[in-house]
C-alpha cells in the first residue's frame, strides 16, 4: 500500500514544520497537564498539623486538658504520654507516709511498681480549680479511684494539687502533692434525751 501525505511532495519543508509544530504542541500539552497534576497533588496535601492540639486554647483550658491526658495515661499505663505531662525534675508528695519522690526516674520506678499490682484502673476527677500566675500555675482537684489491687477490688478518694511550669510553649507538672482521704466511720449521734428539770 502506498503512503500518501496530506501535503504535496513539493512542500516537504512545510510538512516537517507542521510535524515539529504538532510535536511541540503535544509536548506542551503534556507538560501543562503534568504541571497541573503536580500542582493539584501539592494543593491536596494537607496543611502541616499544629505542634499541639491544644496550642490554640487559653492556658487554663490547656492545663485542664493536660490533667485529663496525664490521668488517662496513668490509668492505661502509657509511659510516653505520661512523661510528656511530667517534668524530669518533678517532686511528688504522695498520700502515704513516705519521703518525697524526686525526679522522673524515681517517679517512674514507683509508678511501675504500683501498676504491676493494679488492674482495671479507673480514676475520676471532680471539683477542679486552676489558677495562673505568669509562667506558673496550680490546680487542685478531688478524685475517686477504683481498681483491682493484688487481686482484690479497692477504692480510694483523695485530693491532689499540681504545680505547673510553662517551659517553652508547653505546660508540665513540676510538683504533685496527693493526699488520701481516710474512710470515715459512721458517727452515732449523741443522746438527745433532754434532762428532766429539777423540782423545786
Amino acid at each position: 500500500m502506498k503512503r500518501t501525505s496530506i501535503f504535496p511532495r513539493g512542500n516537504c519543508t512545510l510538512s516537517r514544520c507542521f510535524s515539529l509544530l504538532l510535536i511541540l504542541a503535544f509536548s506542551l500539552a503534556l507538560a501543562t497537564t503534568a504541571a497541573a497534576q503536580k500542582k493539584k497533588k501539592k494543593d491536596a496535601t494537607p496543611p502541616p498539623a499544629p505542634t499541639s492540639n491544644t496550642a490554640a486554647m487559653p492556658d487554663e483550658q490547656r492545663i485542664d486538658y493536660l490533667i485529663s491526658e496525664m490521668m488517662g495515661a496513668w490509668q492505661v499505663g502509657d509511659i510516653d504520654k505520661l512523661h510528656k505531662c511530667i517534668a524530669d525534675d518533678i517532686s511528688v508528695v504522695n498520700g502515704f507516709w513516705a519521703p518525697p519522690i524526686i525526679g522522673w526516674a524515681n517517679y517512674l520506678t514507683n509508678y511501675n511498681s504500683q501498676r504491676a499490682r493494679t488492674q482495671q484502673v479507673r480514676m475520676d476527677r471532680t471539683n477542679t480549680l486552676i489558677r495562673l500566675s505568669g509562667k506558673f500555675a496550680w490546680a487542685s482537684y478531688q478524685w475517686d479511684f477504683s481498681a483491682v489491687v493484688d487481686g482484690q477490688p479497692d477504692t480510694a478518694q483523695g485530693q491532689t494539687t499540681l504545680v505547673f511550669e510553662k517551659r517553652g510553649d508547653d505546660w508540665v507538672v513540676v510538683h504533685n502533692h496527693t493526699s488520701l482521704v481516710q474512710a470515715s466511720q459512721p458517727v452515732t449521734p449523741a443522746s438527745t434525751i433532754t434532762p428532766t428539770p429539777a423540782k423545786p
